[in-house]
Formats: structure tokens, C-alpha cells, sequence
């Protein structure tokens, strides 16, 4: 979909964490939508960083994270190289690596969420969509007094996957509203706790893996300072 630029999107600046001559990778602010819904959003990421960028070629997004999501994402300089990139994706080349706050205590150090779960984008038609395998590994980085902080690296890419899993375990990321009643927990946080923290991907040039990281934002940052252990 190309999608003209619009003067009224807001001229705030997404950091490049990367670029080379077929891909720009983009430190994405919470809050803010990838692409547009069937509502026409303008104020989306994609219309922002084509603005921003001027570059020759349409920047496509390869792949997507939640309006809510933080962090590393991958777009392509043309539809050709948009293509090449979605490929990895399917092919499991890229390596997804998340931070995650989880309600309450994870008993386990490292484990394997092994939950088919319904890949669909469009919830009117979810009843009549198979449930599909999916399984995201994780790791236990630190406890607090009401949430552990966690690595999670999805090894599928279902839509909401890491949400859906951590909720189907009984530990619902802080601050989700979707899969969980935030009613439920005493912890409050303004969005779902879930920041991309890093991606690593085979280079379009050949012969090596790209891996760029995002620090971890500065809501999450400063939520980690006020919580006791």
C-alpha cells in the first residue's frame, strides 16, 4: 500500500538505529500504530518515517509490532527488498528478542510456551480461524516484589502471540488490558509492558547476520526504578 504523506502527521522524529542501502531499522515509540487501520489513520509510523526519511524508495515495514510496543522495527526501501525481508521472517532466519514485565512470580527460570493460539488480524472472523502452533522461549532476567522481568524470544510470529501466551500461563504482561482484566492486579502501568529489544536478520548484501538493539524505554526504565524488589 503506498501511502501519501500527510500535513497534518506530526513532525516528530523516530531514531534510526540502522541503515543500509536496502532497509532502515527504527526505534518505535509506544502509542503508535504501524500502519494505517481500515479508519485511515495519518498519524502512523509508516507515514511518519517516509516523511521524515525523504528517501527515494517507499519504506515498507517487514514486519509489525502492537500499537503498544516499543522498540526495534525493521522496514525495507521498496517492495522488492520489502519481499526479501517478510521471506526471512517466514523462513525463521530472524531472531526476535523482547523484554517483558509479567505479573506475579515465574516459577520457572527458562522456559517454552508451547499454546496454539488464533493468528488473525481481523476478530469478526476468529471463530471460523483454526488455532495455530505457536512457541515463544523466555528467560527470567529479574524479580520484583509483584512482576518478573523477563527475555522473551518468540520462535513463531503469531499476531499478539507474547501477550496471549503470558496471559494463557497465568502471568499477563503489566498493564495488559486485551487478554487479562487490568481490574485483576493492583500493578498499574499506562500500556502494555512489552519492549522489542532486539532483532537480528540476514544482511540482503550476503554473508552476515545485522543485529541491532533498542535500549529499553524510558517508561519502562523508570517504572523499574519506582517498583520495590
Amino acid at each position: 500500500m503506498n501511502i501519501t504523506p500527510n500535513p497534518q502527521v506530526p513532525k516528530i522524529q523516530i531514531p534510526v538505529l540502522y541503515e543500509d542501502e536496502h532497509c532502515l531499522v527504527f526505534d518505535k515509540p509506544a502509542g503508535l500504530l504501524v500502519i494505517p487501520t481500515d479508519k485511515n489513520e495519518h498519524h502512523t509510523l509508516v507515514n511518519i518515517v517516509n516523511q521524515q526519511t525523504k528517501s527515494k524508495e517507499h519504506l515498507y515495514p517487514a514486519h509489525r509490532l502492537d500499537r503498544d510496543t516499543s522498540g526495534v522495527i525493521l522496514f525495507a526501501k521498496g517492495r522488492e527488498s520489502q519481499e526479501k525481508l517478510m521471506q526471512f521472517f517466514k523462513e525463521k532466519k530472524v531472531d526476535k528478542t523482547y523484554i517483558a514485565f509479567a505479573h506475579g512470580r515465574l516459577k520457572e527460570a527458562n522456559g517454552k510456551i508451547r499454546i496454539p493460539i488464533k493468528d488473525f488480524h481481523q476478530r469478526k472472523f476468529a471463530r471460523h480461524l483454526p488455532a495455530q502452533s505457536a512457541l515463544t522461549h523466555y528467560a527470567v532476567e529479574d524479580y520484583y516484589r509483584d512482576f518478573t522481568v523477563v527475555r522473551v524470544m518468540p520462535i513463531t510470529g503469531r499476531t499478539n502471540q507474547i501477550r496471549i501466551h503470558f496471559s494463557k500461563i497465568g502471568h499477563p504482561l503489566v498493564g495488559e488490558d486485551k487478554y487479562a482484566f487490568r481490574r485483576d492486579f493492583e500493578l498499574r502501568f499506562r500500556r502494555t509492558a512489552l519492549h522489542a529489544l532486539r532483532l537480528e536478520f540476514p544482511s540482503l548484501k550476503g554473508g552476515h547476520k545485522i543485529k541491532v538493539e533498542s535500549p529499553l524505554a524510558k517508561d519502562m526504565a523508570d517504572f523499574l526504578t519506582k517498583e520495590n524488589r
